[in-house]
């Protein structure tokens, strides 16, 4: 409980305290974009950093060195709100989310989300759907890396396995933009909060980035099942990581 009440009083005073921030931030960005930029993911990565201090969770992270310095398009099961920002802490270069669009109505935390890169998907209007494919596929062929949690929506079974099946079309984002695929395998997450929602626990969590899988090295029938091959890999992973919360 008392995690609880520390981890909320920080991002409510977080969220009042950098308003003025913003202001700076959007000044900044009209002359120098990138300074803006990289101030904006420096401060949600500490953010981040001080919130999972806060929870207390105990993350053994693996395969850090499979990020390639170049942007790609970062693919991870769905379990907590917790997946992002323990995600993002790790980031080695700017990244941004694919959220559900219900997450833009959220004052002060959207300009955030914006601030990163991340886009926003409404999966009710198709033609709204396919203009946030084509803006992910511009910004990794800008440089900049986006994360899309492939299941669709958060998987809220009990266990970590089996995973949702994972939405095939998402993956025409990394072949339409010629990045490679970095799997993404999260153990746990979804004890941290989701599983006994609102309370923070202290608990160990495994999060492992596999191996880039290169869609051009797949013909075109294995181009339209990424996502099942992705999931694999990524099933394949939390079973061997299972041990590991022990």
């Amino acid at each position: 409980m008392f995690r609880s009440l520390i981890g909320i009083l920080f991002a409510v005073l977080y969220l009042i305290l950098t308003l003025p921030v913003l202001g700076i931030l959007e000044l900044t960005g009209l002359k120098n974009p990138e300074a803006r930029d990289r101030a904006a993911e420096a401060m949600i990565r500490w953010s981040f950093g001080v919130l999972l201090g806060i929870a207390g969770t105990r993350i053994t992270v693996r395969g850090l060195d499979n990020i390639p310095d170049e942007p790609v398009l970062f693919v991870g099961n769905h379990r907590s709100i917790w997946d992002i920002i323990m995600t993002y802490y790790y980031m080695k270069r700017p990244c941004g989310y694919i959220a559900k669009i219900s997450m833009k109505k959220i004052p002060v935390f959207s300009i955030w989300m914006n601030l990163i890169g991340c886009l926003f998907l409404d999966r009710s209007d198709l033609r709204s759907g396919m203009q946030m494919m084509l803006d992910a596929i511009n910004k990794i062929k800008g440089g900049h890396s986006m994360y899309i949690f492939a299941e669709g929506t958060r998987n809220k079974a009990k266990e970590d396995l089996p995973l949702l099946e994972f939405h095939e079309g998402s993956f025409k984002i990394a072949v339409k933009s010629g990045c490679k695929i970095v799997p993404v395998a999260i153990n746990n997450s979804q004890n941290i909060m989701e599983a006994h929602n609102p309370w923070l626990k202290a608990v160990p969590v495994v999060v492992e980035f596999l191996p880039p899988i290169d869609p051009s090295t797949f013909d075109r029938e294995g181009k339209k099942h990424l996502g099942a091959y992705t999931r694999d890999r990524i099933t394949e992973a939390m079973e061997r990581n299972a041990a590991l919360l022990h």
